[in-house]
Formats: structure tokens, sequence, C-alpha cells
């Protein structure tokens, strides 16, 4: 347990974006007695998964009115969780709050995902508030150190694993990406703005047009996050979908950062994992 997961208050706010992950996070905080409040990002949160928690709906950018509601609901502990698309500036719904603070958003914007969340973390934590992360949250949706599936990373696939972690240490200061595909030592993809899912789509539309030669069956998907990210936002997921568009590709399996990976609904990730006959395991730092 980390010390800020010990001195975490309840309820704690989950400002949710898309995905199953801010119901997960809420779920757990439930279920070890740590209340939790949903504050649901429009256009992002899913208004039925939504409906069963305590919530609000907040826009991005209304700084003004979510501290109001922060403070409303004794929520002094806050955790950014689940998938949003990145807003234009221009797009943003701003009220006198954030215009208060604009210049701290113009700087927070300059910058990949990693540094967008962060500046908006420094923010928050300037009105008071303590921004915490999965780990002190919810650790028992982090994935362990290991494999977790009946299939096991043979010789070439451990190879690729430690290609791509090579890769992806590189490519981390310019906050471009989590997570590359290795296919027998040959990098063939490395995420952007598409996410994993469109990641891995596109290795299964390159293995469609033979642009990738080897066979099914070969090659890693490797995830784990930036170099000197702020490890409280923006971590790494996993689910699985994950194992579908893995399957797709026709991947040997999924090589993740233990301890640093968000894991969704880990039963059916594993189920559908071992049924395709993928790998999924768990990277020691």
């Amino acid at each position: 347990m980390t010390s800020a997961a010990s001195e975490i208050s309840s309820p704690v706010g989950v400002i949710a974006g898309g995905g199953a992950m801010p119901f997960a996070v809420a779920d757990s905080l439930i279920a070890r007695g740590t209340g939790a409040v949903i504050f649901a990002l429009k256009g992002a949160c899913d208004p039925a998964a939504v409906a069963r928690f305590r919530h609000h709906w907040i826009s991005v950018g209304q700084i003004g009115k979510a501290t109001k509601l922060f403070r409303r609901e004794g929520c002094r502990d806050l955790i950014f969780i689940g998938s949003l698309a990145r807003p234009a500036l221009s797009e943003i719904r701003l009220d006198w709050g954030t215009l208060r603070v604009m210049g701290y958003v113009v700087a927070a914007f300059r910058g990949g995902d990693d540094h967008l969340l962060s500046g908006i973390g420094r923010i928050l934590e300037q009105d008071g508030f303590r921004m915490v992360g999965v780990k002190d949250a919810a650790p028992d949706l982090l994935m362990p150190a290991g494999s977790i599936t009946r299939a096991v990373p043979d010789g070439s696939a451990a190879a690729d694993i430690a290609r791509g972690r090579e890769v992806l240490g590189a490519l981390g200061p310019f906050d471009i990406g989590q997570a590359a595909v290795v296919i027998e030592g040959h990098v063939v993809a490395v995420e952007d703005i598409e996410g994993t899912d469109g990641l891995l789509a596109r290795v299964a539309q390159l293995r469609a047009e033979g642009r990738i030669r080897a066979k099914a069956g070969r090659g890693v998907l490797v995830k784990a996050p930036k170099h000197g990210q702020d490890l409280r936002f923006d971590l790494p997921a996993v689910g699985p979908r994950t194992v579908e568009g893995a399957a797709k590709a026709q991947l040997a399996g999924l090589a993740i950062a233990a301890g640093n990976t968000v894991v969704a609904e880990s039963q059916a990730m594993i189920e559908a994992a071992d049924k395709a006959g993928l790998f999924i395991t768990g990277l020691p730092a």
C-alpha cells in the first residue's frame, strides 16, 4: 500500500471518461469501504453505466463548476480515469473558474496527453485537492507480475518483448504512446493518437494486405507507461477488447507492465486469451 493510499479520505471523486474503468474503480473503492462520487465527463462517460452511482455531469473546461461540486460532496481526493478524446482548446466550454486559471490551461494543452492531464491536475491541487492514482485508489485493478494465462511466452516472444520495452523506453520522453507491436524482432507499429485498439486494427490490416509476412501466432503487443510519466495519470489499460484485437492481429500474446497497467474485467480477459491461445504476462519493473 502506498502512503497516499493509507491517507485517502472518503469519498473519492472519480473524474470519469469513457469505458468501463471509472466504474471498476468506483466499485473497488466502495467494496473497500471508501465512498465514491463520479463526476461524469459529458460526451465521454456512459450515461447508462453511471446511473447506479452517485454522480454529477461536468464538461471539459468547467473547472469552476467542478471544484464547487467536489467541495459540496466532500471530495478532497480525486482521480482521473477513463478514455477521453483530446479536445481542441477552442472547443472547451469555459466557465469563470476556468478563465481564472486560463494561463495554466493553455500551458497544459501544449504537449501530449500526459502533460495535459498532469497540468489540469496541478490546477486542481492549487485549489486544495489531491490527485491520486489507481495505485492509491484501486490497487486490486493493477496487472500482477508473471503470466496469468495457460499460454506463456516462448524464446521468440521473449526476444520481441525485450525489443518492445527498448522501443517504448526510447519513445517515452516524446509522449507518443504506450504500446508497440514487435514481430520476430521487427517493430511493425507503435501506438499514436488512435490508441491501442487502433494500433492492433492497423496490424491486422497489414497482415491482411500481406505487408507482414511472419506466420500467424508470432509477435507481441508490449504496453508500459511512458518514461518519466506521472503515474497518477493515464496509466496503460488492457481488457477483453485488447485480447480481441491481438487475436485479430494474429499475435502470440500481450506483455504489459505489472503494477503500472490497469486491467478491466480481468476474468473475462483471461478467458478470452485462453480461448484464443494467447499469453498475457506482467512485466516486472
